[in-house]
Parts: C-alpha cells; sequence; structure tokens
C-alpha cells in the first residue's frame, strides 16, 4: 500500500488534472442523488443556466418545464430509460433549457448511473456542455441544403450524381418524372440497366468509367435513350467526374435535357437541323450548373470586332474569395462592329450565388437576339431570373450592367440593374455612366416586368470603359472609408498613358494598397474595354 501521504498526492493531483480537462473541454459538471430536490451543479453550469446556486433549477425533477416544450418528451423519455432497473448505463440526451435570462439554450447532456445491487439507480453524475453555436450552425447548414434542393428540383434539367459502379446517389425531380418515378429517393442505388435496354445502359456505363479514369467530361453529347418496352428518346447530356474534396473520384454526374421533338424535326426535315442548333445552344449556358458547382470558371478569350477603321479590345481581372463566386462577366459578339459587354455581381456567396450564376448564364443565351438593345436585353434576363425565383420560392437577385458598343453607328448605348454605373474615360475626362438613380433599374429577379431605362454616348467621348463590381468600391481603408467611385474615377484619370492591361493591373495595386489589410473582403471583376484605331487606318 502507498503511504497515506502519497496517496493523499495522488488523490489530489488526479482532481487537479480533472479540473484541468474539465476547464479545457468547457464543460461543467452535475451530480443527483435521486429523489432529492436538489441537485449539484458545477460553476461552469451555472454559467449556463445564467442562475446563482439558489435559484437553479433541478433539472431532473418533473414536470421538466426549464425543458424546451419540443424537447422535453424525449428529455423524459431518457430520464425514464436510465431509472428503470434493466435500463442503460448511460444518459445522453441534447435538449433547450431555459436560462435565467428567459432565453433558451442548448446544452449536451451527459450522465452515469451509480445503482443499488438490485440494479435501482441511486445517483446519475455528468457533465453538461453547451452546444448553441453547433446547433446554429447545423440548422444553417440544413436550409443550405433544403435551398439547394428547392433550385435543383426546379432547374429545367435532369441532374444527378452516381457512385463508381454507376448507381445512382442523388437526382432531382425531373430525372425523376423521366425515369417514371414519383419520388427521386427511389433512384437512390438503382442502375441505367432497370431502365434501358443493353445497348444502350452498356455505352452509358462505358462513358462514365472512362470519366472517372480520365477525368475528362463529355460536353452536349446528343445521346439516343432506348428503353426496356418504350419508344426512344434523345437527351442533350453532358458528364463530369465526381470529385470529393480529397481529390478523390466518387464517381460522375451530369445534367441532359429532353431534346426528342427536335431530333425528330431533324431526322424528318433536314432544313429543320439549324434550329435543332439554336435549341441546343440554348442549354449550353444551362449546362454550366454542373460546372459551376465543380468550380469550372468561363474562360477569358474575346470575340473581335472592328468596323475596318477602329477595333474594340478587351481585358479583364477575375478574383473571387471563395471557389463559388457570385460575379461573372461575359462579352457578346453582335456582330461584326458591334459587341455587348455585361458585368453581374449576384447576391451573396457560396452554392446559392453559383446556382443563380449558373441560371443567368442559361438566361443570358436566350436573351442574344436582343443582345443589341440593353433595355431589353436586361428585362429579359430580369424576368426569366424572377420565374425562375418565384417557382422555387426563393428570395435571391443580382445586379448588373450592360452596354453596347457600336462602331458603325458611333455609340455606346448602356442600361443598368442596381449595379454601379461604369467609368469611361475620353477627351473631356473621367466620368460615370448611370451614376444618377433615375438612371437605375432595381436588381435582376427582384420585380417581374421592371423597366430598365438606356443611355447613350458619342463613341467620340469614349476611348476606354472600366466596368467593375462592388468589391472594389467596398474595400476599406484602416479608419474604415470606402474606396468608392471618386477614388477609381481618380484612378482612371492617372491611367491615361497605360495601356488597358496596364490600366487593370494599376487599378488592382491601388486598391489592395489601399485596403486595411492588402486583400479583398468581396469578390472582385474588372471588365476592361478600350477603342484602338486600326494600323491601316491611321496610316491612311
Amino acid at each position: 500500500m502507498s503511504p497515506p501521504d502519497a496517496a493523499s498526492g495522488a488523490g489530489s493531483e488526479e482532481a487537479e488534472r480533472l479540473v484541468l480537462a474539465l476547464k479545457a473541454s468547457n464543460e461543467g459538471i452535475w451530480d443527483w442523488w435521486i429523489g432529492r430536490p436538489d441537485v449539484y451543479y458545477s460553476r461552469r453550469i451555472l454559467e449556463f443556466l445564467e442562475c446563482g446556486l439558489a435559484s437553479a433549477p433541478n433539472l431532473f425533477l418533473e414536470p421538466h418545464e426549464t425543458i424546451h416544450p419540443e424537447d422535453r418528451p424525449r428529455f423524459s423519455q431518457a430520464l425514464r430509460n436510465v431509472l428503470n432497473p434493466s435500463g442503460p448505463e448511460l444518459l445522453a440526451v441534447d435538449c433547450r433549457v431555459k436560462t435565467g435570462s428567459d432565453h433558451w439554450r442548448w446544452l449536451r447532456i451527459r450522465g452515469s448511473v451509480v445503482r443499488s445491487r438490485e440494479g435501482q439507480a441511486k445517483r446519475i453524475a455528468g457533465s453538461m456542455i453547451d452546444i448553441s453555436l453547433r446547433k446554429q450552425a447545423e440548422a444553417q447548414i440544413e436550409e443550405e441544403r433544403h435551398l439547394l434542393r428547392m433550385l435543383i428540383d426546379h432547374v429545367p434539367l435532369q441532374v444527378y450524381f452516381k457512385d463508381r459502379q454507376s448507381r445512382f446517389v442523388l437526382a432531382n425531380r425531373q430525372m425523376a418524372d423521366w425515369m417514371g418515378l414519383k419520388e427521386p429517393g427511389e433512384l437512390t442505388g438503382k442502375h441505367d440497366s432497370d431502365f434501358f435496354a443493353t445497348e444502350h445502359w452498356e455505352q452509358a456505363a462505358a462513358d462514365e468509367e472512362r470519366i472517372m479514369e480520365t477525368r475528362e467530361s463529355v460536353n452536349e453529347k446528343v445521346e439516343k435513350e432506348t428503353w426496356r418496352g418504350g419508344d426512344d428518346t434523345w437527351v442533350l447530356t453532358s458528364k463530369f467526374p465526381w470529385i470529393d474534396s480529397n481529390g478523390e473520384v466518387r464517381g460522375t454526374f451530369g445534367v441532359s435535357s429532353d431534346v426528342t421533338e427536335l431530333v425528330t424535326a431533324r431526322q424528318e426535315a433536314t432544313e429543320l437541323a439549324a434550329e435543332l442548333q439554336v435549341r441546343n445552344q440554348a442549354y449550353e449556358e444551362e449546362l454550366q450548373l454542373a460546372r459551376e458547382i465543380q468550380q469550372a470558371l468561363a474562360g477569358s478569350s474575346f470575340p473581335e470586332v472592328s468596323d475596318g477603321v477602329s477595333a474594340l479590345t478587351f481585358g479583364t481581372r477575375y478574383l473571387p474569395i471563395s471557389g463559388m463566386a457570385g460575379d461573372f462577366f461575359e462579352v457578346l459578339r453582335i456582330s461584326n462592329d458591334k459587341a455587348g459587354m455585361l458585368i453581374c455581381d449576384v447576391m451573396g456567396h457560396g452554392v446559392r450565388s453559383a446556382l443563380v450564376v449558373a441560371m443567368l448564364r442559361g438566361l443570358l443565351e436566350k436573351q442574344r437576339r436582343s443582345a443589341a438593345d440593353p433595355t431589353a436585353f436586361l428585362s429579359g434576363l430580369n424576368n426569366g431570373l424572377a420565374s425562375i425565383l418565384d417557382r422555387a420560392g426563393a428570395t435571391m437577385f443580382a445586379t448588373a450592367f450592360y452596354a453596347v458598343a457600336d462602331l458603325a453607328a458611333g455609340t455606346l448605348t448602356y442600361a443598368c440593374a442596381g449595379h454601379p454605373g461604369a467609368i469611361a474615360t475620353g477627351p473631356g475626362g473621367v466620368r460615370q455612366l448611370a451614376a444618377a438613380r433615375k438612371e437605375k433599374g432595381p436588381g435582376l429577379g427582384l420585380i417581374a416586368k421592371a423597366e430598365y431605362p438606356s443611355g447613350v454616348v458619342s463613341l467620340k467621348d469614349v476611348t476606354r470603359l472600366l466596368l467593375f463590381t462592388d468589391g472594389i468600391l467596398e474595400a476599406e481603408n484602416q479608419e474604415g472609408e470606402p474606396f468608392l467611385e471618386k477614388r477609381l474615377m481618380e484612378t482612371a484619370e492617372e491611367c491615361r498613358g497605360e495601356s488597358l492591361e496596364g490600366t487593370l493591373d494599376l487599378v488592382l495595386s491601388r486598391v489592395l494598397q489601399y485596403s486595411d489589410g492588402h486583400h479583398f473582403d468581396d469578390d472582385v471583376c474588372l471588365l476592361g474595354m478600350e477603342l484602338v484605331p486600326l494600323p491601316s487606318a491611321v496610316a491612311g
């Protein structure tokens, strides 16, 4: 046996170790002798309950009024279970408890039961810890998943994920409808062989195996679907490797749309082949939904626009603060001497904004016919987005600025949807377009059939145009002052002697130097346009 003083020292050391461990874990301890009205709470638990020792309630005595009504039945049942002689030896329950300030706090309650020889519970002692922040995070994640599911189910495409054995693990409602099922969950675990003839599902499985091996996607493939006992259908499909956060291939995912009528029409009459191509092109940007989820951004190549005398050159800088950004731009070639420039900023970040970006890209393709008219172009984007969001029951919006440079007419026409106006540089100095409130319409997706007034300036007064998102304007210095349009216009004035690429770099450099911490807190997108004379025209 150890000497008394040694045993005492060991016990003291053990107690000290327990105190330190509880302090590090932020837990408190409790001890209840069953049948007694009082319960022991450590100081940490009293802090959780926001009350003193004298006023602390015994949570374990009926009718458990301090337990949230929604959690009370579960709490009572867990307590009854451990009090049963044949019950478990551990009390484990998470519940909301009313504090002394009349607020609800989530606590994780754990306790070990001490029983008599007959199995009767005599005492329960354990720990409690505040898990409110974790519960809030779980609720937020669940809401994100719910919103993502709503949007996916309302996108007019079949969306699905498959594992490495080409079995379905996730599908949207339209995919379930396409496969003749009532609910998306009915597809889980099923294989194409459960629905299609051998000649089709074997080819599909081979495509998916090749995608997983090479990690290369299949884009816009027109597939003939041969069903078991049904009529053949045609789909326009794109498939991609499903790569997890560790870089491992989990399977494949894809999107497809029904083009049976178009393919049938092409087979019956060759003159309808052009219409099929138009429809396929209209789907191209909608298929970006999967690419956006995989954080695949659009390229930076620009169209050639010239009237033989002068030409338009373009440049861009794109700095997303996360993999799923809400900022994007497009340069549309309307004709040989006319181009449209769009810059857009979707509300928020992450999955929600990336999905809205994907929808806007799809709508953009459908609005190409009105690209020469900024008012009609923004109106079309707004009405399409408002309709989708209304069906999904989601509240989102995007701001946008769109301008059309017409070399033949010598004009720059523009319209604005709640976005900062572009900065124009010319012989007369630097100015901001759509600076007044009356020159702007509301953000896209907020109000169906909203109006977007247009403005026009002569290209004689514009040699360079700078479109930007609010990540530039909202950069703050140490005093909390934002960069704003005034400093951006001053920077544009200083860049008159710089090239377009040099100007874009200098703008980013000036904003980073100004900002506290020398970094951006929001996505940054810059799109520049410059009107340059052609060498032959200058020589002439």
